[in-house]
């Protein structure tokens, strides 16, 4: 591999935030500076019934302030959150949809439980009332293109449009579909996800997976890496992410934007039993030659982080096989908002991409006993300013499903900034 044959990739021109963290990019950048968790004790209904009662939930989203009132019984929250998500990413990225060419424009998103309160409660109608109780609207509303399909039609988006589900790893592989998209007629995409599944029927789907931590102390619940992993905390939200063609971008004086998506790669793990080995160092070496990216040019991993014992020795193993023991900062920014799902790896890219722009290494909130033998440099205590240029961001989604992307740091000139279309 070598960094000089690296080819520029599609450009992040537009970011929305709606997580526990925050409801806009900002706010969510400076709690994860800070350190500051968006994990608490379950408020949209009674958990105290269930072995789970932590959450990182969505506490500062005022839906009617954000999405039209026309659309709000006919969607779930998750497509709430990722509308207002879109609607951020274009204004950040000064785009107005009218003024461009409607099947020049795509739409992918992720997801990884669909509609899943707005189908609860349609049952609750339908085994309380009967079926003249059950709206029109469940047919759509619970499906997982239901938040492409809003967006699209929203913004009068006709170029292609689709959905991938794939966990954790659907916020990394629709980046990668985007990054395809936009190799042909295609010029802006966009792309990320959301999720909302923090319900009585959403939380038993994800007890089923048996990776949940029962702990009920939110600052000892999820902890990648560390001695006393118990599992992760569930969570809610995500990010949408605006990708343009670089081209088409630079003729709008959008410029590098927030960064490159400079590699892309994606595996299967073998199944259970299995004398075959994870699949996820072969999916990094792949991406950093996608990249044409040595290692060593790698100033940050941003782990997937699953807080599974046996999970984080198999990541920690494939991230020291890959760039030798301690040798690249790793980070697990979202200890601080739980597993968001099919929204979660578009939100670590979406921070990855400040850490860029900002010059900083956040830390790891959570984590005080690092399991030696992992052999990673986990950046505790506080974000660390080594100006990176590059980052790694890893997801790995239950049932096997792994992915990695490639980041660099936009280069800006004194006279760049985003202009409006």
């Amino acid at each position: 591999m070598s960094g000089s044959a690296a080819v520029a990739g599609p450009v992040v021109t537009g970011i929305g935030v709606v997580a526990p963290t925050g409801s806009d990019v900002e706010s969510h950048w400076q709690a994860v500076l800070d350190g500051k968790s968006g994990i608490g004790r379950i408020t949209r209904f009674d958990p105290s019934g269930y072995p789970v009662r932590l959450a990182g939930e969505v506490l500062d989203f005022e839906t009617a302030d954000r999405v039209p009132s026309r659309l709000v019984p006919q969607t779930d929250r998750w497509t709430h959150l990722g509308l207002a998500a879109a609607e951020a990413a274009l204004a950040d990225a000064g785009i107005d949809p009218a003024l461009l060419p409607e099947y020049e424009m795509a739409v992918v998103t992720a997801s990884s439980s669909g509609g899943t309160e707005f189908g609860q409660n349609e049952m609750q109608r339908l085994y309380r009332n009967g079926p003249s109780w059950v709206g029109p609207y469940q047919s759509i509303a619970w499906f997982y293109a239901a938040l492409t399909g809003q967006v699209s039609i929203r913004h009068g988006m006709r170029g292609p449009c689709g959905v991938l589900s794939c966990e954790q790893a659907g916020g990394l592989d629709v980046l990668g579909q985007a990054r395809r998209l936009l190799r042909g007629d295609v010029r802006l995409v966009v792309s990320g996800g959301t999720d909302a599944s923090l319900c009585p029927y959403g939380l038993t789907a994800q007890l089923t997976g048996g990776r949940l931590s029962p702990v009920e102390d939110p600052e000892r619940a999820y902890l990648p890496f560390d001695a006393g992993a118990t599992g992760h905390v569930p969570g809610e939200g995500g990010a949408i992410l605006v990708v343009e063609d670089t081209a088409h971008a630079a003729a709008r004086g959008a410029g590098g934007g927030y960064g490159t998506i400079a590699g892309y790669a994606a595996g299967f793990d073998p199944p259970p039993g299995s004398t075959r080995p994870p699949v996820l160092r072969r999916t990094i070496e792949r991406a950093l030659l996608d990249a044409g990216a040595e290692p060593s040019e790698v100033d940050v991993v941003f782990a997937d982080g699953a807080g599974v014992p046996s999970a984080d020795a198999e990541e920690a193993a494939a991230i020291s096989a890959v760039f030798g023991r301690g040798a690249v900062p790793v980070t697990v920014p979202k200890t601080l908002t739980g597993r968001l799902y099919g929204g979660g790896a578009a939100l670590d890219v979406a921070t990855a991409l400040l850490s860029l722009r900002d010059g900083v290494v956040p830390h790891t909130t959570g984590p005080r006993h690092p399991v030696p033998e992992h052999g990673i440099d986990l950046v505790l205590g506080r974000p660390r300013h080594t100006a990176p240029r590059t980052a790694l961001v890893l997801a790995r989604g239950y049932g096997g499903f792994t992915a990695a992307l490639v980041l660099r740091r936009a280069e800006r000139s004194t006279n760049e900034g985003n202009g409006d279309i």
